[in-house]
């Protein structure tokens, strides 16, 4: 055997038994590519979750050192008070020694278990104060609370609710007991000297305006889908919605009885009476009358040097006389409200004069 014969045997025996291959398939080439792909993404994942773990300790990290330093501040802040609190009661204390008054008595907290019931105060069962709790949507029992506090805490909630005024559901809630409409009917002046008839008159306002309201409310509402959302559709909405913003402060005067003058409250009885009665061309003149009023205008120069102009003197008119409209905004929109309620009666209501029909 030659030399190389011997050597190509060695190599030969030294090779492992797979050899790479010259050619590769296109599916081998593909799941080596998928293989990599694969591999590359688990890595990223890994890494990923790495990262977030790290996030997430430093963040626990971090909200406990926040905890800590609230928890240190709170302490500070507690003792702090404390310390102020003795302070005052030494200084007190000094204070009455000095002065020859009697010392102070610290006053049990009405929170404490140990509180008595105040005598006459019925107590409850916890059982039967909890279900009590519950059926008025409020905790059974909150954190470290004794059963002194939480029958302080039903009494307290059954007082509110008994006091709490009931409201009405019309487009303006009020909490005045609105009158069916046979009962609506006002009378021509408003009654003086008499607080029970001014409250029924009142009543009476406060119920005729909601019944426009909601009348007008449930027109626009019946309207067709095209009708709401065309130009006229949308201004007819919109003068509704003004006309209810601005009687909300006519509504809170007739709760309180005292806050609505027979000045303005005269002309609004004569103009409801007159829409009622379906003359609305009077109640028109009623509202102008009480909104410009008979007070003269000045128009040009009302004095020149040392000359007056004549009949200056009507320029200042007496408290009747002077157009309401101008003295105050919410007055001003209160009356606004009111025209737009009568301009909507004439045509829910129509009179049986075609000449009572405001242009």
């Amino acid at each position: 055997m030659d030399f190389a014969s011997l050597m190509k045997s060695q190599i030969n025996s030294t090779k492992p038994a797979e050899t790479n291959k010259k050619y590769l398939k296109r599916s081998e080439v593909e799941a080596q590519r998928q293989a990599d792909y694969l591999r590359e993404q688990q890595e990223l994942e890994k890494a990923r979750v790495e990262r977030l773990e790290k996030k997430r300790k430093r963040d626990e990290e971090e909200a406990e050192r926040n905890a800590a330093r609230e928890a240190k501040k709170q302490r500070l802040v507690e003792q702090s008070r404390i310390i102020k609190e003795e302070e005052e009661e030494r200084e007190e204390t000094a204070r009455r020694k000095r002065l020859g008054l009697p010392q102070l008595v610290k006053a049990m907290s009405e929170g404490k278990e140990d509180t008595p019931l105040v005598n006459g105060e019925e107590d409850i069962p916890d059982d039967e104060l909890r279900e009590k709790l519950k059926q008025l949507n409020e905790p059974r029992m909150l954190f470290d609370e004794t059963h002194t506090q939480r029958l302080r805490r039903y009494r307290k909630l059954t007082s509110k609710a008994l006091v709490a005024p009931v409201m009405s559901k019309g487009p303006i809630p009020t909490i005045l007991e609105l009158l069916p409409e046979k009962d609506m009917k006002v009378p021509t002046s408003v009654p003086k000297g008499e607080p029970e008839a001014r409250k029924h008159l009142l009543r009476q306002l406060a119920s005729y305006f909601d019944m426009v309201l909601s009348e007008w409310h449930l027109a626009l509402a019946r309207r067709p889908q095209e009708v709401r959302e065309s130009f006229t559709g949308k201004q007819a909405l919109n003068s509704f919605l003004a006309a209810r913003d601005n009687l909300r402060p006519l509504f809170r005067k007739f709760e309180n009885p005292t806050d609505l003058p027979d000045t303005i409250l005269a002309p609004i009885v004569e103009i409801v009476h007159l829409a009622q009665v379906k003359r609305y061309v009077d109640a028109n003149d009623a509202y102008l009358r009480c909104s410009i009023g008979k007070a003269a205008w000045p128009i040009g120069v009302t004095m020149v040097g040392i000359h007056e102009r004549s009949a200056r003197e009507k320029l200042h008119e007496t408290e009747k006389d002077r157009a309401h409209i101008m003295t105050d905004e919410v007055t001003r929109k209160m009356l606004q409200g009111i025209k737009r309620c009568l301009s909507y009666a004439q045509t829910r209501w129509p009179p049986e004069d075609i000449g009572q029909l405001m242009g």
